[in-house]
């Protein structure tokens, strides 16, 4: 019995060394601005809190000092925060079993009047409420809905 030996001279070949650091390189890149990246673009002074808690944010609402509404980064009226909320509120359900989670992100001089408002619209739409505060250990006020 004879073997043959084939030959491949015609056979050509991709080196990939280089590939796997570029692509190595582009992960720790997104890996740190993920880390960086903060939704919260509108800046207001929270107040402090005393306990570290994180809830998820589908729906973030911001009141500045000035009492302007903000959805998101979106500048609402304080005419149509209702319907918006509560729009807002039907986009995020997918589920009938679904809770959105209502962030309130409210300056310290905001009237929180304001807030409680937020939190009375999402609870009546049986989204979650939970305000946001600054860390200083971070506390929540977390209403169900």
């Amino acid at each position: 019995m004879k073997f043959r030996k084939k030959s491949h001279k015609n056979e050509s070949e991709v080196y990939t060394d280089s590939l796997n650091d570029i692509l190595f390189i582009l992960l720790m890149l997104f890996l740190i601005v993920s880390t960086v990246a903060n939704p919260n673009i509108v800046k207001v002074a929270n107040p402090k809190g005393s306990k570290n808690t994180k809830a998820k944010q589908d729906i973030v609402i911001t009141i500045d000092k000035d009492q302007n509404y903000f959805l998101g980064q979106n500048k609402i009226p304080k005419e149509s925060i209702d319907s918006v909320l509560s729009a807002e509120i039907r986009r995020f359900r997918r589920h009938p079993l679904d809770t959105p989670t209502v962030v309130i992100n409210a300056d310290t001089s905001a009237y929180y009047g304001d807030v409680y408002r937020i939190i009375r619209l999402a609870t009546k739409d049986t989204a979650r409420a939970v305000a946001m505060v600054s860390r200083v250990g971070g506390w929540r006020l977390d209403v169900g809905g």
